[in-house]
């Protein structure tokens, strides 16, 4: 039993447990102390309270009377807080058990409620005792069950009298998610509930009854708080919306009343540009107005996120409502437009009829996206861009900055609407308008109105067909010229090109009372400039070569806002970044870079955006390679940078401009190796070749010598080999035929045959030391051998020369024959030397003797032969090998 007890003193001890928190001046919660938290009596008085006590010493940490205001708050599971009316200060109680919260929760809603119904006279308040469970009481037991009885399983609310009045703001403020949504139901089913409140309500008013009007208004602000549409539609009607302004006059929280149902009265007028007679538009049109003054004027702080978002929804759905019955008026918009054309409209007359074709258009994003669409086609059928024309050309800033919202609109939702008619227009009027809109100084910042109207205009990735060029022609031809000579004439001039330029004195001089453009109109042509290098590359470069245009934006750089020199550098970033041939040599040859480089030394050491600029500048230039404006910038700036040259980025730079160099040196160096090769190469062949067909042309004669024929003849056989080396076996050695058919060689029925040898004595001695007889005369062949073979070929035209290319490969053919050719006499001869030892066997004794005499003649004559492999060759080709028949050359 005694276990259990204390387990119950400890359990509820931590329930109990809290820290106590207060808001000091700064905004942070400072922590008071950590004790426990009862509900008690205060000392001296009958009021309920709050009492916490430290948990070390017992001291009085908190001491508070529960208030019958809505005051408290609930934040998570573990946390209350309050504002103190009198410590004028926030307080917390921050708890250890979630159980603790609620149940002290719980003890505080019930205690109001016992407080409320104490006024009606209807129950007693005993006195609570003290905390000695964490059960509930008696007393709250009864007076939650007279509660549930009207809030739980609700089947009807509260008459709507000043006796029940405290019932039915308790009714309606304490009930849960699910009664709210019942509550709601019932009061949207109710009739008689908004009349009924309505009289209370000017019945309490009357009397002065202060405590009534202040229930009312909390009764009024709960209801709006329950979010339902269905009420809405009821109590914003044009029955009782004024009413119900009225009662949220009577905020308890603010010392004297509002007078916000004068001021809607009094001070806010309708103005009707065009007498409206569907009442139901008006009515909608005055019931968005309201709902939207108590949405942000009257209750702003009051109102969670998603009653704000339903009030939105309110005001849009009945914004959308106004607009589809107005456009399908057709008698409504024809009116409107020819009393906007016409010239006997005052100007009062006309502003309201700008500003109310400004808010039709402002409303008509509460349609669908397809009405939207149809809605401005009519618009633009009607007539409005001349309307607009019109408008942005007058002298009242506020109707032109209406204008130009209209504009900014259409474009919004398809800007080939006013691409077209700009086109089509005669003297293309609304463009210029725009453009002098763009450089005009309003006093306000409407310049970048216009200028977001022409860049949509001219934006290439929203165009299609033949606008896209059509509108940006126009505006290249008229008006691009007169932007640039904005800049021109609102900076000091000064000539910064290696020639004398005289572009400002060809285009537009300056004239000599034009007022300098502002330097926001100026930051805005130039970042439009940007714009336009961007979307139209090959247009702007045209523009800019033609006109030197480079040069005078560049005159940004003799401005004192720093702003407009970092303009004039990011204007240069941009037109180097396209990486142009064309404009890059422009560059380079006007000395463009020069301002760039003598802003840059001016600025000195000091780290800013100009300087950051620039150096970003030299390092795209590095990275990107352009190798022609690293050398320009070296070569001519180098004096300049030099008191740079710690940065980084400057010697990156230099170390590119060197390897610039060496690449263009060594490209020189390899070129004229290689035109010396060439030309070397060019005059050997044709050494070579000249060679070549002479040498033929002689072995060709000394094949028909007589007496060459003669020495050979006698002999057996050849034993020489392409490569001067002597065969091992030259009797059975097989017959060389020719590697290339000339067609200059000696007609084969010209060729006399060496007569056969003469049969000898086997007895008869062979000369051994007798040399062959090859004749190393050279000559020419005459000119009748000539026409003979061209004769023969049915030609008179001389054999010309191979082809260079042709002596090449006949070279390499030659060489790679000749080394097959001793390869296949090598494996031939081996092959015969088995033969002819197997020969020997048969054969007589004298044969045998006058082959091996032959062969050793043939080795003998073969050993005095020195000569080159050329000369190897041509015998093999020009001396027939066979017995009588000639062979043809292959």
């Amino acid at each position: 039993m005694g276990g259990q007890g204390k387990s119950s003193n400890s359990s509820s001890n931590s329930m109990q447990r809290v820290k106590l928190y207060r808001l000091s001046d700064d905004g942070k919660w400072d922590d008071q102390g950590t004790g426990h938290v009862t509900v008690e009596y205060m000392e001296g008085s009958k009021e309920l309270g709050l009492l916490v006590l430290d948990e070390d010493d017992n001291e009085t940490l908190l001491a508070h009377c529960i208030s019958p205001d809505d005051i408290y708050r609930r934040q998570e599971d573990t946390i209350i807080s309050w504002r103190d009316p009198e410590l004028a200060t926030e307080l917390a109680l921050s708890f250890q058990e979630a159980t603790g919260c609620s149940y002290i929760w719980d003890n505080i809603g019930g205690i109001q409620r016992n407080m409320h119904f104490n006024n009606l006279g209807g129950l007693e308040v005993g006195p609570r005792p003290a905390m000695e469970t964490l059960e509930p009481s008696r007393i709250l037991q009864s007076n939650e069950g007279s509660f549930r009885s009207v809030s739980s399983d609700l089947r009807e609310l509260p008459p709507v009298d000043l006796s029940s009045l405290p019932l039915l703001l308790k009714t309606i403020l304490e009930c849960s998610i699910t009664d709210q949504m019942r509550v709601a139901e019932l009061i949207a089913q109710d009739s008689d509930f908004f009349p009924k409140l309505v009289d209370l309500f000017r019945l309490s008013e009357d009397l002065e009854n202060i405590d009534g009007l202040h229930m009312i208004y909390r009764l009024v602000r709960g209801i709006i708080l329950l979010n339902n549409p269905s009420i809405f539609d009821r109590m914003f009607s044009d029955d009782f919306i004024m009413d119900i302004i009225g009662a949220l006059e009577y905020d308890p929280e603010v010392p004297k009343a509002q007078n916000h149902r004068s001021f809607l009265k009094e001070h806010v007028v309708f103005k009707e540009a065009i007498p409206i007679k569907n009442n139901s538009v008006l009515t909608k049109i005055h019931q968005s107005y309201r709902v939207g003054y108590i949405k942000d004027v009257i209750l702003p702080r009051a109102l969670d996120d998603a009653t704000i978002a339903s009030l939105n929804s309110t005001i849009h759905a009945n914004n959308a409502v106004v607009i589809s019955l107005l456009k399908d008026d057709s008698c409504f918009i024809q009116e409107l437009f020819a009393k906007m054309k016409s010239d006997n409209v005052s100007p009062d007359s006309k502003r309201d009829l700008v500003l109310f074709l400004h808010e039709f258009c402002s409303l008509s994003k509460s349609l669908q996206l397809v009405q939207q669409l149809r809605l401005f086609r009519d618009l633009a059928n009607e007539g409005i861009f001349d309307i607009i024309a019109d408008v942005l050309q007058s002298h009242d800033k506020k109707i032109i900055s209406a204008g130009t919202d209209i504009l900014i609109l259409f474009l919004n939702q398809d800007p080939n609407l006013l691409r077209s008619f700009i086109i089509q227009q005669e003297g293309h009027t609304l463009l210029g308008v725009l453009v002098k809109g763009m450089i005009t100084d309003f006093g306000e910042d409407m310049h970048c109105q216009f200028l977001e109207i022409i860049r949509i205009l001219i934006d290439s990735y929203t165009m299609s067909g033949s606008q896209k060029d059509a509108i940006i022609e126009i505006f290249y031809e008229k008006h691009l010229d007169q932007l640039v000579d904005v800049i021109a004439q609102s900076c000091p001039q000064k000539n910064y090109s290696k020639g004398a330029l005289n572009s400002t004195s060809q285009g537009r001089s300056k004239e000599p009372n034009s007022v300098p453009a502002k330097s926001e109109i100026l930051m805005n042509i130039c970042e439009f400039l940007c714009f336009c290098v961007v979307h139209h590359p090959y247009r702007i470069k045209c523009s800019f070569l033609i006109n030197n245009a480079i040069e005078k934006i560049l005159t940004l750089t003799r401005r004192k806002e720093r702003f407009l020199v970092v303009a004039a550098v990011r204007f240069m970033r941009t037109i180097i970044s396209r990486n142009d041939e064309h404009l890059l040599r422009h560059i380079v040859k006007n000395n463009l870079l020069k301002p760039i480089i003598e802003v840059f030394c001016e600025n000195g050491n000091r780290y800013n955006m100009l300087h950051s600029g620039v150096l970003e500048l030299l390092e795209y230039i590095r990275k990107d390679n352009m190798k022609s404006l690293v050398i320009y910038l070296v070569e001519t700036f180098s004096e300049h940078l030099k008191s740079f040259e710690y940065l980084g980025s400057i010697q990156a730079l230099k170390i590119k401009y060197d390897q610039c160099l060496e690449n263009s040196e060594q490209k020189t160096e390899n070129n004229a190796k290689g035109e010396a090769r060439k030309r070397s190469e060019d005059r050997g062949l044709d050494k070579e070749e000249e060679d070549y067909f002479n040498e033929d042309s002689d072995e060709e004669d000394s094949a028909g010598n007589a007496t060459q024929r003669q020495n050979r003849s006698t002999r057996p056989k050849s034993n020489s080999v392409p490569n001067g080396t002597k065969a091992n076996n030259p009797s059975t050695r097989p017959v060389t035929t020719g590697l290339v058919d000339y067609e200059d060689d000696e007609d084969e029925e010209d060729y006399n045959p060496p007569p056969p040898p003469a049969k000898k004595n086997e007895d008869s001695p062979l000369d051994e030391d007798a040399p062959l007889n090859i004749s190393k005369h050279k000559r020419k062949p005459s000119s009748n051998s000539i026409c003979d073979t061209n004769k023969r070929h049915g030609s008179t035209d001389v054999v010309a020369k191979k082809p260079k290319i042709e002596a090449r490969l006949m070279s390499s053919k030659i060489a790679i024959l000749t080394k097959k050719e001793n390869q296949l006499n090598e494996l031939t001869n081996d092959k015969q030397v088995d033969l002819s030892t197997q020969t020997e066997k048969e054969s007589n004794g004298g044969n045998s003797s006058n082959s091996e005499n032959t062969i050793e003649n043939e080795d003998n004559s073969e050993n005095k032969v020195e000569t080159n492999h050329d000369a190897q060759l041509h015998d093999e080709r020009a001396t027939p090998m066979s017995n009588s028949e000639p062979y043809p050359v292959r």
